[in-house]
């Protein structure tokens, strides 16, 4: 009984080891998870912070906060901080909104652009009038795609075509009166 009591220990602690070691491994997924759900980022070790970096795939580093809100967790931890204080969202927020101060010229330029009214305002020397959009149809008509300008070009042609047989037929009519 003593041999197969230890060989069912030694089974059941391989199983366990077995599920246990991909569970640490996958702290990165841990980290990556927490942040899409909106969780706190707060309690890993840099290690932790740099593989969840490394396993964040490109199109969820382009397209959501979770990087920066990573880095942020990653630089609280490093100054030994208790966390992102609030988790990702509190980490988003001052990761995405950086406040830098503008310079003494600009925030002349923007007080003055706050009481000139609709006066012109001169910025980096050129003069920008308040609600005017200047409209480049050159450039318009080059950013369409292609498909809609052979449609345009079509419509056109026809628009030109049933034009031309209306004036032949008005010339048509006013010869045989």
């Amino acid at each position: 009984m003593g041999i197969r009591s230890a060989v069912v220990t030694a089974l059941l602690a391989a199983t366990l080891l077995a599920f246990a070691q991909p569970a640490r491994a996958n702290v990165g997924e841990q980290i990556i998870l927490r942040c899409a759900h909106v969780e706190s980022l707060s309690g890993f070790s840099q290690s932790a912070y740099n593989q969840a970096l490394k396993e964040l795939e490109a199109d969820a580093e382009e397209y959501s906060p979770c990087a920066a809100q990573i880095h942020a967790a990653q630089r609280a931890a490093a100054a030994g901080a208790a966390g992102a204080r609030g988790g990702a969202a509190a980490a988003g927020q001052s990761a995405n909104q950086i406040a830098i101060a503008p310079t003494p010229s600009q925030r002349r330029a923007i007080t003055h652009a706050e009481h000139a009214g609709s006066e012109p305002v001169k910025l980096d020397g050129r003069a920008i009038h308040p609600g005017v959009v200047h409209v480049d149809v050159a450039s318009a008509l080059s950013s369409l795609p292609t498909p809609l300008l052979v449609i345009i070009a079509f419509l056109l042609a026809c628009a030109l075509a049933l034009a031309g047989g209306k004036l032949a037929k008005r010339v048509r009519d006013g010869r045989s009166d």
